[in-house]
């Protein structure tokens, strides 16, 4: 490259990169902060809001913990969580939260706040909610107490492995069978 090209790509990138730079920026935090639905999709909701309204309206919390580098996160969100019938079903039974994992953002809960622990490269909330195994996308069930009511599921799932779940713990089947009662699997040892 000669220096006369260099300049002019040297001068471009400092007049225009670092608006380019802070606009990629901002759209990310953006979208951490203020998780919005299709009108016709799963209602996501931050963490403090699901606790909100689980506190006026008590129900079940469905946790989608996830990061934004995530392929397999993304994919989530492409089909599975189009789907009409897991739609509808978390809508009706759940609060569902999006959860990056990575967020900086401070997350209250109570009288707890949960920080970015940058060791792990998560928030405290993400490490505890998955016991420090990090691996995503995880899927976690609160009860109406915020109390866990499923250890963390971590894979992707397409709708025929996620309604059963979903079914299980929404419908409250949990407290009348076990796992391996209610979907015919054996017992793992």
């Amino acid at each position: 490259m000669t220096s006369n090209k260099f300049k002019k790509l040297l001068l471009f990138i400092l007049i225009f990169g670092s608006g380019i730079v802070t606009s990629c920026n901002s759209q990310s935090a953006d979208k951490s902060k203020d998780i919005i639905a299709d009108a016709d999709g799963i209602q996501w909701m931050s963490f403090e809001e699901a606790v909100k309204k689980s506190d006026a309206a008590p129900k079940k919390l469905f946790i989608d913990v996830y990061t934004n580098w995530c392929g397999w996160c993304k994919k989530m969100d492409a089909t599975t969580f189009k789907e009409d019938t897991v739609v509808k079903f978390i809508n009706e039974n759940f609060y569902a939260v999006k959860l990056n994992a990575e967020t900086k953002d401070t997350i209250r809960f109570r009288d707890k706040e949960f920080k970015y622990i940058a060791d792990y490269k998560a928030n405290e909330l993400a490490i505890s909610l998955l016991s420090g195994k990090m691996g995503y996308p995880s899927y976690v069930i609160l009860d109406e107490q915020f109390t866990m009511i499923t250890p963390p599921v971590q894979s992707y799932l397409n709708k025929e492995d996620l309604m059963p779940i979903l079914h299980f713990f929404g419908k409250n089947i949990h407290k009348e069978k076990t796992w391996e009662e209610y979907s015919g699997q054996p017992k793992s040892k």
